[in-house]
This record gives C-alpha cells, structure tokens and sequence, in this order.
C-alpha cells in the first residue's frame, strides 16, 4: 500500500500512489458511478469556482474501494458545507497529482508516508533517498513543504493507517505464544511466507521481517498480497506467514491473527486529505478535519468489508458512517 513500498502495495492502496516509485501500475481515468460522478477533466471550474462555500469542489479517487469510500466522505462532508461536489476517478498517478496541481481536481486521499516520497521523487528525482518514517510526525514535517511547494495543502491525518501486516493463524500463534513480530523471531521457527513474489526483495517484507525481527524465512509461497488465496495458504498450514493490511476486516473470517509490529517496520501511512491551496477555505478545511479524530483502522477495516464482501455502495457506506458519527445528518 498502501508505503507502496513492501510487497508492493496491494490491490487498493497502490492504485494512484505508487507508478513514480517504479510499481509498475497501470491505469487510466475514468468517471465515478457515484452521485455527480464525471470524467477525470470533471470540475473544470477546479479552483476558481472554489473561493467560498457554495462553489462547486471536484473530489477524485485512485480507483480502488478504500479511496472511493474516502472520496465520498469527503463528498459527503464537502455538501454539508454548502459546496456541489462533482465525484471522479483518476488512477493514473501522474494525472491525479497533474490534477491536483492544476485544481481541475480539488481534493483526494492520499496516505502521508508514501505520497511524501512520491512528491520527494517528483520534486528531488526518482534517485532521492526516502524521506518517509514509521513516524507519523516526521512524515509529515517531510510531506507538507514539499505539498507546498506544488501548490497543495495537506490538511489533519486520520487515526486510519492503511500498512502491510503479518498474519499466522491462531493455532499456530497459541502453540508458540506469538503476540507481536518480536515474538515470532524470538521463538526460532522457520516459516514460509504467503505473499506477493516482490517481497523478496522489498525493505518493509522478507528484508525487513529478518533484519528488524530475526524472523527465519525459508520460502515465499507467492499467493499475492492480501487475497484470499494468502490467508487461505495461511489457515491450511501451507504458509505460517501471511502479508496481508491492517484495514482487512476479513482475517479473522480465516481464524488469522495479525502480530503487532512491535518494532514498527512500516511507515506512516495515515490517511489524508490533500487539497489544491486555491481551493481551500476555512469551510473547507473544517469539513475534511472533521474526520480525522474519528476514522480509525479498524472503521475503516469495517467499511472496506462492506463494499468488498457485502456489495454495498462506497456512497451509501460513507454516508451510513458520517451519520453514525454525527458529522452528517
């Protein structure tokens, strides 16, 4: 994820965050199905329509079902406001931050550790040496001069981080008393990892699990990050290991645990709104601060369960939330 960075940043935080860091993703723009959905260019009025409350703001998503329900949050808290908010998809990464900067889009989620090195890479080179940290703070002070400098404005990271996890079933952590990563390493065992085949090689994956834990990985049974096929590799025995993210409300359907990670190997990839600074107002600004006290990983965990598994709408599932929090009525 999505910081698109380990074992590649699975299937919903990669989308839209990760192509200038060489994840290879591929995309395109594309309108959203939801309420004022339109086409990546939707919102030309972007900026300049945007002064004061009762403009109209146009809010992008990366294409994947967490930035959707994000984005209708957004949307959601952004009318309340008082403004028409037009919705879009944009999962080509350097069209949405293209988008961003010229105000055609307004706002967007984004995930602080890994689009701090994304700007670092735009601004200093794709050579630049990471400017992320496991630490939210640090991430920040390195994200919002470069946001700046490109015109935008990061405004208040939610509870809510988006990171790789480590799962092993529960069967397997009772008998060696595992709770945390440390653990794991400590108990001596050799395992066998359910993951994406790039975790070989990725600093926040089987690198980092044997430098940081002195966890002893014989093989990568490559399942992929965070599907079904990992946690099901992981329940049958076939892996001890999974990698799967901390906003997969799914693993314990599995009879997984995640392990904490004690030692905090992954970055701070909090969840943020990232607004283009011609667009912003104080209406603005407190409409989308508004979330962040009260998002947290395991809502957020939740909701993604809703879309993916109960086939709801992002739409209806943002709004369910934002009104079961009182900021929408």
């Amino acid at each position: 994820m999505a910081g698109r960075r380990p074992a590649g940043r699975p299937r919903r935080v990669l989308a839209g965050l990760a192509a200038l860091l060489a994840l290879g993703l591929t995309a395109a723009a594309c309108g959203s199905d939801s309420d004022g959905g339109g086409g990546a260019g939707a919102g030309t009025a972007g900026a300049s329509a945007t002064t004061s409350a009762g403009g109209t703001l146009t809010v992008a998503d990366a294409g994947f079902t967490e930035s959707k329900i994000l984005a209708e949050m957004y949307a959601a808290v952004l009318k309340k406001a008082g403004y028409k908010v037009d919705r879009t998809s944009v999962q080509q990464t350097e069209l949405a931050q293209s988008s961003l900067e010229k105000g055609t889009v307004d706002a967007m989620p984004q995930y602080v550790a890994t689009y701090a090195d994304l700007l670092n890479s735009k601004v200093h080179g794709p050579d630049a040496a990471s400017v992320s940290s496991p630490d939210l703070q640090k991430s920040l002070a390195a994200l919002r001069p470069l946001a700046t400098g490109l015109g935008l404005t990061v405004l208040d990271p939610a509870d809510a981080v988006d990171q790789n996890a480590f799962a092993v079933s529960k069967t397997f952590a009772t008998q060696h008393n595992l709770k945390t990563l440390s653990d794991l390493g400590a108990s001596g065992q050799t395992v066998k990892i359910a993951a994406g085949p790039e975790c070989e090689t990725r600093p926040f994956c089987q690198p980092g699990l044997e430098k940081t834990y002195g966890i002893k990985i014989s093989e990568i049974v490559k399942t992929g990050v965070d599907t079904p096929q990992t946690k099901a590799a992981v329940k049958d025995g076939t892996a001890q290991l999974g990698l799967v993210l901390t906003t997969d409300a799914t693993v314990t359907d599995y009879d997984l645990v995640v392990l904490t990670d004690d030692k905090k190997l992954q970055n701070a990839d909090n969840l943020v709104p990232i607004v283009n600074t011609k667009s912003l107002t104080p209406q603005v600004s407190t409409a989308l601060n508004a979330l962040a006290p009260v998002l947290t990983t395991a809502d957020l965990a939740e909701l993604n369960k809703k879309v993916d598994a109960q086939r709801e709408k992002p739409a209806d599932v943002a709004k369910e939330y934002l009104k079961s929090k009182g900021l929408l009525s």
